[in-house]
């Protein structure tokens, strides 16, 4: 008798919105989910569908905030390896309690359906959106929020146990403020292919400036310098990366930025997340820099910010204070957006709002 495959196997202490369901009632629950939910619920309903077919892959979305949305191809076992080293590096334990704020058409929310059904967790579920605990009053042992979250959310993390915050990068200001909280607060460092996060570094340690893997995961460079990832648990084949880093050892790294975004102005190159990082800690305001068409310089680094009062001279005025910024790193020009695009979550999709001043 051919044995079920492993997804198949649903935690007995698995509950969603604080109902148990077994696995053959997966496809009924997402059916109704998909056919008589609220719109963010179809994205459950159809995940929770695709898990209870007989196929062994889901295809999954990219964000698209770094580039073109693409499809990923990925193994359900793997995503269920991919939940059991997330509960082993986070010390989940059956019985607690988590919350899903994220869309569901994504990764990141698909995972912590994943991780609720593998690990026997609570899970209940609100309409994602950029202040989520805003939306309910319990406490949770274990959140994923994106980095506009979890600023909105600081006034209500004494609710929080833990809480791993990815999608993009935390800035200083940031940062700064999860220093005091009792919650431990992670940035978590990842992607589709690597089916969410293969790294995290905890925010509240003033000694971890570094992304920490997680275990059966290893690292490399290329000759660009962009980590390369190999995680036979989660992905077949090495995973090359886009992403610039520092080794600090064979288990640890610090991301740099994206060399897809490196901007070549005047013959400098600048990678604009490392000047982001010195730039947030005086910027109020969400921004990121960018680099358009230039006759001279032929790209110039451009700053866009999503607030329409600012006054620009004053802004650049700002930044040329800052001491550790090079007079390459100044920006050559302020965009002012009233508001950037991005996703349910406030995500800021990069491409299509610089889209909107080309």
């Amino acid at each position: 008798m051919k044995a079920n495959p492993n997804w198949y196997n649903i935690h007995e202490a698995f509950r969603l919105n604080g109902i148990r369901y077994a696995f053959e009632d997966l496809g009924e629950i997402g059916y109704s989910l998909v056919k008589e939910g609220e719109d963010f619920e179809i994205g459950i309903g159809d995940f929770l569908m695709d898990w209870a077919s007989e196929k062994p892959t889901l295809e999954v979305q990219t964000s698209g905030s770094t580039g073109t949305p693409k499809t990923v191809v990925l193994k359900k076992a793997q995503m269920i390896n991919s939940a059991r080293a997330t509960g082993a590096h986070f010390e989940l334990s059956e019985g607690d309690s988590a919350l899903l704020c994220l869309p569901c058409t994504g990764i990141a929310g698909k995972m912590m359906l994943v991780r609720a059904m593998v690990l026997g967790l609570r899970l209940d579920y609100v309409r994602p959106s950029s202040d989520p605990l805003s939306d309910t009053s319990k406490g949770y042992d274990f959140v994923a929020m994106v980095p506009l979250q979890l600023q909105n959310s600081l006034k209500h993390l004494d609710r929080i146990k833990a809480l791993i915050v990815g999608g993009a990068p935390v800035s200083v200001m940031l940062r700064n403020q999860v220093k005091t909280l009792k919650t431990q607060v992670f940035e978590t460092y990842g992607m589709t292919e690597t089916i969410t996060h293969i790294a995290s570094k905890k925010l509240s340690d003033e000694s971890s400036r570094f992304f920490r893997v997680l275990p059966n995961v290893n690292i490399s460079q290329d000759d660009r310098g962009c980590l390369v990832i190999d995680a036979p648990n989660i992905a077949e084949d090495s995973i090359n990366t886009n992403d610039l880093v520092d080794l600090v050892d064979e288990n640890t790294f610090q991301w740099l930025g994206r060399a897809d975004s490196i901007i070549n102005s005047g013959g400098v190159k600048l990678v604009p997340e490392q000047i982001e990082e010195k730039i947030s800690e005086v910027m109020t305001h969400r921004f990121f820099l960018t680099g358009l068409p230039d006759e001279k310089l032929g790209q110039k680094l451009v700053l866009l910010i999503e607030n329409g009062n600012l006054d620009k001279t004053e802004v650049l005025e700002n930044l040329t204070k800052l001491k550790n910024l090079s007079k390459y790193e100044i920006p050559k020009e302020v965009v002012l957006l009233e508001n950037f695009a991005e996703t349910s979550t406030g995500k800021i999709l990069r491409a299509d709002t610089v889209q909107k001043i080309r």
